[in-house]
C-alpha cells in the first residue's frame, strides 16, 4: 500500500521559500503579507503540496481582486476539538462570494471564472491535499467583503523524532489495484491521481494514448485499470482501450469525458454500454464509480 512522501516539516520555512515565487504570480499590484506566530509548530507533509496550496490559495485570491488589493497569509498555532492544529489562513480584499456560490468552490472543475479562463481545479486540488494529510479547510466569504481561507492541519512532533515516526497511509484504505490514468489536461490528470491515491491505489499515468500504451506494455505487473479520457489528441480512448485490452484481457476499463453525450459516442464509446463517468465529477463519485467498477464480476 502507498505512503505519503511526507515528514514533519514547519510551514514558515515553506512559506518563506515561497514567497519570493507567490510574489511574482500576483503581481505589483497586489501587497502581499506574510506573518508566521513563533514558534511554530511542525506538521507532516510533503513540501511540494504545501507548495501547491499556497500556490492556489494565493491565485485563487489575485483572481479575485483584478483591480489591485492585499493578500494576507498568517500561520499560528490553534487549539480546536481537544487538539493542537497548526492554521494556514490566506485573506483577500476582492469581492467576496455570496453563499451559494461559496458551497460549490471545492468541487472539481467548479469556476466562477468565464469560458477558458481557468478549469475550476485550483480549490479541488487544494480541498484534496487537505484532507489527505488529516486536515480541514474552510471558507469565510461574503459579497464586498473580501474571502478568508483557514487551513488547519494536524500539529505532530518536530523533526527530532522524525526518523522513528512511522509515516501513516493516506487513509484506511484496502484498496491495492493499480490504475494506468490517461488524461492530457495536466490539471485535470494531477487531480485525478490525488484522488486515487488519497484512494490507496498505485497510479501509472500517461498524458495521451500512445504513452498510455508504451506503459502498459512496459509494465511487468498487473494492471487492473484503464481509467481513460475519451477525446484526446492522436488516438481517443477508446482505441487506446481496444489495443490495451488485446494485450491485458482482464483489465477493466472506465471512460470519462467534459464533452456531450454526442461527442463521445461519435468516437466509438456508447454510454449505455461502456462503463463511463461525466466531467465534472465530484470526488466521491470517481472513487465510489472506480470501485463499483473494480468490483464487478
Amino acid at each position: 500500500r502507498e505512503r505519503i512522501l511526507a515528514h514533519p516539516v514547519a510551514l514558515d520555512a515553506i512559506l518563506t521559500s515561497t514567497e519570493k515565487i507567490l510574489r511574482r504570480v500576483i503581481g505589483e499590484d497586489i501587497e502581499l503579507i506574510c506573518v508566521s506566530q513563533q514558534p511554530l509548530g511542525y506538521v507532516r507533509a510533503d513540501n511540494g503540496q504545501i507548495e501547491q496550496i499556497l500556490m492556489n490559495l494565493a491565485v485563487n485570491a489575485r483572481d479575485a481582486m483584478p483591480g489591485g488589493g492585499q493578500i494576507r497569509i498568517v500561520l499560528a498555532n490553534v487549539e480546536a476539538d481537544g487538539r493542537p492544529w497548526v492554521q494556514l489562513t490566506v485573506s483577500d480584499t476582492g469581492g467576496g462570494m455570496d453563499a451559494e456560490t461559496a458551497t460549490h468552490i471545492f468541487e472539481p472543475f467548479f469556476t466562477t471564472k468565464g469560458a477558458g479562463h481557468g478549469t475550476g481545479l485550483g480549490l479541488a486540488t487544494v480541498y484534496s491535499i487537505v484532507q489527505q494529510s488529516g486536515g480541514s479547510i474552510e471558507v469565510d466569504t461574503e459579497p464586498g467583503r473580501g474571502t478568508t481561507f483557514r487551513v488547519r492541519l494536524p500539529e505532530v512532533a518536530g523533526i527530532e523524532g522524525s526518523e522513528h515516526d512511522e509515516v501513516a497511509p493516506a487513509r484506511a484504505s484496502t484498496a491495492s489495484e493499480t490504475v494506468l490514468l490517461v488524461e492530457d489536461d495536466e490539471r485535470v490528470r494531477a487531480l485525478v491521481r490525488s484522488i486515487l491515491k488519497k484512494g490507496g491505489y498505485r497510479v501509472l499515468e500517461a498524458e495521451h494514448a500512445e504513452a498510455a500504451a508504451e506503459i502498459s506494455s512496459a509494465h511487468q505487473g498487473r494492471i487492473d485499470l484503464l481509467l481513460t479520457d475519451v477525446v484526446m489528441p492522436g488516438r481517443n480512448g477508446r482505441e487506446l482501450a481496444e489495443q490495451v485490452v488485446r494485450s491485458r484481457p482482464s483489465i477493466r476499463v472506465l471512460f470519462m469525458s467534459g464533452y456531450s453525450n454526442d461527442a463521445v459516442m461519435m468516437r466509438g464509446v456508447h454510454i449505455t454500454d461502456a462503463q463511463f463517468i461525466q466531467k465534472p465529477f465530484t470526488i466521491d463519485e470517481l472513487s465510489t464509480k472506480v470501485r463499483d467498477v473494480l468490483a464487478k464480476v
